[in-house]
C-alpha cells in the first residue's frame, strides 16, 4: 500500500473518529458521516444502508441522493447493486452502474446522474450489518486504493454500529443486541428451560478502532502474533499428541505463521486501524471469501482462522478466555460447539445448551441427555446475536430458542414449563407403580446412561435398571485411552449405585459420529456404514479385552450383562461372544471371582441382523433393538441429516413388520427382547411397541413418566386389534387410526 494512500486513510479515520465523538443522535452522525466520507474521497455521494431485518436494507443517510429518500429507499438482500454486496459480502466496482448486471433504478433517490458505483460490505465477523456506497457522476472504476479506503471505513463504522454509535428510531437504526430474536434450529435433547446466556466463548469488543501511532501498534501485532504462534507451537510439541493430532495441528499452525495474514494487518494499520481492529477487518474479509469457497474442506477452515483471531484479540487486549464476567443465574451455555468434557465441567448448573452446529449423535448431545439438560442444535448465528447474562428460553422439544424474548412470547413459555412441572408431578406419583396395562400387560422400562450422574435417576425416575450404558462416554472425554484398572473402578461405581438393579453394559460404541481424540480418524465416504462398534472392536482386540477385563473386574462375582453394538451378522458376535468368555476363563486362572451370572447379549441395529439364522437367536442370552441406527438403515434415512431424519416414521407399517417378524423370532427361541431409542421414550410409539408385544423399553429417564402414565391407562390387546386393522386397510402408516383410537379412550 503506497504511504500516500495510507497516509489520507490515517487522515480520514481521523475525521471520522473526531466525528463519532461529538455529542449527537445517531441520524446526526450518520449524515455527518456521509458528507465527511464525500468530501475526504472527492465524490458527489456517499450514502450508507443498514439491515433494518435480516433480509431488508434501508438508505439510512446520504450526501448527494435525494434527502427525502432516506429512510423510504429499501431494498431486500441480492436486490440491486447494494443488495449484490450485501448478498456476496464483497465490493462491487463499476464505471456504468445502468449497464451493470442487477442493476436495480431507485427513481425516489434521483441517483440516474451518477455513472461510477463502489459499494463495500460493512460487516463485522460475518455478521452483515450493511453497504457503505460513494458515487460519482463521471464514469469511471474506482481505484484499489480508494477501494481499500473504502473498505477501511466500513471496518470501523462496523465496529461503531456494535458499539450502539447510531441508534435512532426505526428498525435499522434500533439498537444491536436489544431486539426480541427467534432461532429456529434442532431438537438435540427435548425439554424446556429458561436462564441468562453464557457464551462459552465471550465476545471481544473492540471499543478504539482508530488508532494514532501505527508504529506503535504494529509492534503490539507483530508482538501478539509472536506470542500466539509460540504456543500453537509449543501444542505441535506437546509429548501427548500422537502423529495424527499433529497432523490436524499442522493445519492449524500454518495460518499463525502466514506471513500473508500479518502482512495485511499491518497495512491495514498503516491505513488507521488499531491493532484489534486490523484483526476483526481481516478475519471479516476472510470469512467472507471463503463461505463463498465450494469446497467443504476449505469452508471448514473457517474454524481455525476464527479460533486464531480469538486467540490474537484475547492477546491484544488481555482478556485471555477468561473475562472476569460473573456466571449469571440459571446459566443457558451458548456456543459454537463444545466437547464433551467441556460441557462436563460445566454440569448440571446448566439449565440449557444452544449450538451453531453440532448433531443429534454428537458428543455434546449425548452428555446434554445424560444430565437432562434441553438442547437445541444448528441455531445458527446465535453466538454472534447473544450478549452475555440475555434472557433467553430454550424450546428442546420444537428445536426453537427466544433470545430476549417479549413479554407475550415469555408468559405463553412459562406457561408450557408450568404445565411440564404440573405433569411431571403428576409422574412422580406413579413412580412406584409397574407400568401394567388395563389388560394386565407388564412392561418393564428401563433408562438409558453413560455417566455416574445419571444414576441418580434410578430412584427419581422410577426406572426398573439400566437397559443400556454407554461406556464409550468414558473414551470420549479423555485425551488418552483410560486404563483398565481405571475403568474397572467406575464400572464397579455404577454397579454400586445401581442398588442391585440391572445394569447392561454396551460396550465401545465408537465410529461414525463417535470419534476418539486419540484414535486415527478414518476417511470414509459414510462413517455410519463404516468401520465402527463392534467392528473397530474386532480388529483391534486389545481395546476389547481392555474393556472386558475392567467389566469382568467390576463385577467381582456380581452378576453381569455386556452387549455388543452393531452386530451385523452372526460370526461377529460369536467372536465377540469367544472373547468375553476368554477373559472370563483367565480371570478364573488367576483367582479372580468371576460373574456369577454372566449374560451376553446383541444390539439389534442393522435389518441383516434380523435374518439371521435361528441358531444366532438360540445362542444369545438376550437382544436390544437399538431403534435410532434401525430406523435410518431402514428406511435408508441418515439420522443426522436434518433433511431426511424426521421423514419417515417407526409407525410405518413397513417399519413395524420388521420389528414384528424380530418379535416373533425371539419369541420361537424364548430369547428376552427390549426396544431401546429414542422411540422407545415416546408414548405413543411405546404404546405400539408394547402392544405388538415388547414387553422391556429402555429410554432417558424424563420419559418414563409419560410412557408409564399413558400405558396405564390403556388395553394393550384392544390397541393390537386397532394396529391390525389399520395394517388390513391398507395404511401405511398406523398413527392416525391409534391417535383417534387413544382419543376415545377414558381414564
Amino acid at each position: 500500500m503506497p504511504e500516500r494512500s495510507e497516509s489520507e486513510s490515517r487522515k480520514l479515520l481521523k475525521r471520522l473518529r473526531d466525528s463519532l465523538a461529538v455529542p449527537g443522535k445517531g441520524q446526526d452522525r450518520l449524515d455527518r458521516i456521509t458528507s465527511l466520507i464525500a468530501d475526504s474521497m472527492g465524490t458527489e455521494v456517499c450514502s450508507i444502508y443498514l439491515f433494518r431485518d435480516s433480509e431488508t436494507l434501508e438508505l439510512c443517510a446520504t450526501e448527494g441522493l435525494n434527502p427525502d429518500a432516506v429512510h423510504q429507499t429499501r431494498l431486500k438482500l441480492g436486490e440491486g447493486l447494494v443488495g449484490r454486496v450485501a448478498r456476496s459480502a464483497a465490493p462491487v466496482n463499476t464505471g456504468n452502474a445502468p449497464a451493470e448486471r442487477g442493476f436495480r433504478f431507485m427513481p425516489e433517490t434521483g441517483e440516474e446522474i451518477y455513472s461510477s458505483f463502489l459499494g463495500v460490505p460493512i460487516q463485522r465477523v460475518g455478521e452483515k450489518l450493511g453497504v457503505l456506497v460513494v458515487q460519482s457522476r463521471n464514469q469511471r472504476e474506482y481505484s484499489d486504493d480508494e477501494i481499500y479506503a473504502l473498505e477501511v471505513v466500513a471496518m470501523v463504522l462496523a465496529e461503531m454500529t456494535e458499539l450502539g454509535a447510531f441508534i435512532g428510531e426505526g428498525e435499522a437504526l434500533s439498537a444491536k443486541h436489544t431486539q426480541p430474536v427467534l432461532f429456529r434450529g434442532n431438537t438435540g435433547q427435548e425439554g424446556a428451560a429458561e436462564g441468562n446466556v453464557w457464551l462459552h466463548e465471550a465476545r471481544v469488543v473492540v471499543t478504539n478502532p482508530v488508532a494514532d501511532d501505527p508504529v506503535a501498534e504494529t509492534e503490539r501485532i507483530r508482538a501478539a502474533v509472536l506470542q500466539l504462534r509460540v504456543s500453537v507451537d509449543d501444542l505441535l510439541s506437546a509429548a501427548s499428541l500422537d502423529k495424527e493430532q499433529k497432523q490436524v495441528l499442522e493445519a492449524y499452525r500454518l495460518f499463525a505463521h502466514s506471513r500473508g495474514w500479518l502482512r495485511r494487518m499491518e497495512e491495514d494499520i498503516g491505513a488507521g486501524l488499531s491493532a484489534e481492529a486490523a484483526v476483526q477487518k481481516e478475519q471479516s474479509a476472510a470469512r467472507a471469501r471463503m463461505e463463498q469457497v465450494p469446497d467443504a474442506y476449505l469452508r471448514d477452515r473457517l474454524h481455525d482462522l476464527d479460533d486464531l483471531s480469538h486467540r490474537l484479540l484475547r492477546i491484544l487486549t488481555g482478556q485471555g478466555k477468561d473475562t472476569g464476567a460473573a456466571m449469571p443465574e440459571n446459566p443457558v451455555l451458548v456456543a459454537r460447539n463444545i466437547g464433551p468434557a467441556e460441557l462436563l465441567d460445566y454440569g448440571r448448573k446448566l439449565r440449557g445448551v444452544v449450538l451453531e452446529e453440532g448433531s443429534v449423535g454428537s458428543h455434546a448431545a449425548i452428555v446434554a441427555r445424560a444430565l437432562a439438560i434441553p438442547l437445541v442444535i444448528h441455531a445458527e448465528r446465535v453466538t454472534t446475536e447473544a450478549l452475555n447474562g440475555d434472557h433467553i428460553m430454550v424450546d428442546g422439544d420444537q428445536g426453537i430458542v427466544h433470545l430476549r424474548p417479549e413479554a407475550t412470547v415469555a408468559a405463553a413459555f412459562r406457561d408450557k414449563i408450568a404445565m411440564q412441572a404440573k405433569a411431571q408431578e403428576r409422574y412422580a406419583s406413579l413412580r412406584g407403580l409397574p407400568a401394567q396395562s388395563k389388560d394386565g400387560a407388564v412392561v418393564k422400562l428401563q433408562m438409558n446412561a453413560g455417566l455416574m450422574a445419571d444414576l441418580p435417576s434410578l430412584e427419581s425416575s422410577g426406572a426398573e435398571g439400566v437397559g443400556l450404558f454407554r461406556t464409550e462416554l468414558q473414551f470420549l472425554i479423555r485425551n488418552q485411552m483410560p486404563k483398565r484398572d481405571e475403568l474397572a473402578r467406575l464400572y464397579a461405581r455404577v454397579m454400586d449405585a445401581a442398588q442391585g438393579h440391572k445394569v447392561v453394559f454396551r460396550t465401545l460404541d465408537i465410529g461414525s459420529d463417535k470419534v476418539l481424540p486419540y484414535m486415527k480418524p478414518q476417511d470414509e465416504p459414510n462413517p455410519a456404514m463404516g468401520w465402527r462398534a463392534i467392528r473397530v472392536g474386532l480388529d483391534k482386540p486389545g481395546v476389547l479385552r481392555m474393556q472386558l477385563q475392567a467389566l469382568l473386574r467390576a463385577s467381582n462375582g456380581r452378576d453381569l450383562t455386556v452387549m455388543f453394538p452393531f452386530i451385523s451378522e452372526q460370526h461377529e458376535f460369536a467372536s465377540a461372544r469367544s472373547h468375553l468368555l476368554r477373559e472370563v476363563h483367565r480371570e478364573r486362572s488367576l483367582g479372580h471371582p468371576v460373574p456369577k451370572d454372566l449374560k451376553i447379549g446383541a444390539m439389534l441395529e442393522t435389518p441383516s441382523l434380523a435374518f439371521a439364522p435361528r441358531s444366532f437367536f438360540e445362542t444369545t442370552d438376550f437382544i436390544s433393538i437399538g431403534g435410532n441406527d434401525l430406523k435410518q438403515f431402514f428406511f435408508a434415512a441418515d439420522r443426522e441429516n436434518e433433511r431426511v431424519r424426521r421423514r419417515y416414521d417407526v409407525l410405518n407399517v413397513s417399519f413395524l413388520n420388521l420389528i414384528e417378524q424380530i418379535i416373533q423370532r425371539c419369541a420361537e427361541t424364548d430369547t428376552p427382547l427390549s426396544f431401546c431409542g429414542e422411540d422407545a421414550g415416546r408414548p405413543i410409539e411405546a404404546l405400539c411397541f408394547a402392544a405388538l408385544g415388547i414387553r422391556t423399553l429402555s429410554m432417558r429417564p424424563a420419559s418414563i413418566g409419560p410412557v408409564k402414565a399413558l400405558l396405564r391407562r390403556v388395553d394393550l390387546t384392544a390397541a393390537r386389534r386397532v394396529i391390525d386393522a389399520a395394517r388390513a386397510e391398507g395404511a401405511e402408516t398406523v398413527r392416525p387410526a391409534v391417535l383417534d383410537w387413544l382419543a376415545t379412550q377414558v381414564d
